[in-house]
């Protein structure tokens, strides 16, 4: 946090002279200590935040790797006239407690070509697929997995 106060510094001064930045370090430092003190904000915090980020720059690269192979065998069975399509919808049910990565993770199925999310209610989810190989362990899908691993991250030390 205190970096993020550094940098917010500099680009509201739109410079970075020997002057600013000295006085930065200070506004900075000022602005931390007020938030560890007065709004409950901890080192911990801090780390936790920062690991949290991180593992959401990774789920971000799982997810648009996991879009491209779902594009090519979206294309694969568009364009091979031999191949019968099985179009179903599926029901799962995740333990992810949190609301935004619940919608997270709707929104991640809908994102991949071939597969979108028609209802989310709790933890239930119903998933429309144009072929039932696109669904074939949904529930314990590289999306469920990463999203209950972060939630366990974003919870700890609470």
């Amino acid at each position: 946090m205190y970096i993020l106060f550094f940098l917010c510094w500099v680009v509201f001064n739109g410079q970075l002279t020997l002057e600013i930045g000295i006085i930065g370090i200070f506004v900075a430092a000022l602005l931390y200590a007020f938030i560890c003190k007065f709004m409950g904000w901890s080192y911990k915090k801090n780390i936790r935040m920062m690991q949290y980020a991180i593992f959401m720059v990774g789920y971000l690269f799982v997810l648009i790797w996991e879009i491209l192979k779902a594009n090519l065998d979206t294309m694969k069975m568009i364009f091979t006239s031999k191949y019968e399509r099985e179009p179903v919808l599926v029901t799962f049910h995740t333990n992810i407690k949190s609301p935004v990565l619940r919608v997270l993770l709707a929104n991640s199925i809908t994102l991949t070509p071939g597969t979108i999310t028609v209802s989310l209610e709790g933890d239930k989810y119903v998933v429309h697929a144009l072929d039932k190989d696109f669904v074939d362990g949904i529930e314990d899908s590289v999306f469920v997995r990463m999203l209950e691993k972060a939630e366990r991250i974003g919870k700890k030390d609470e």
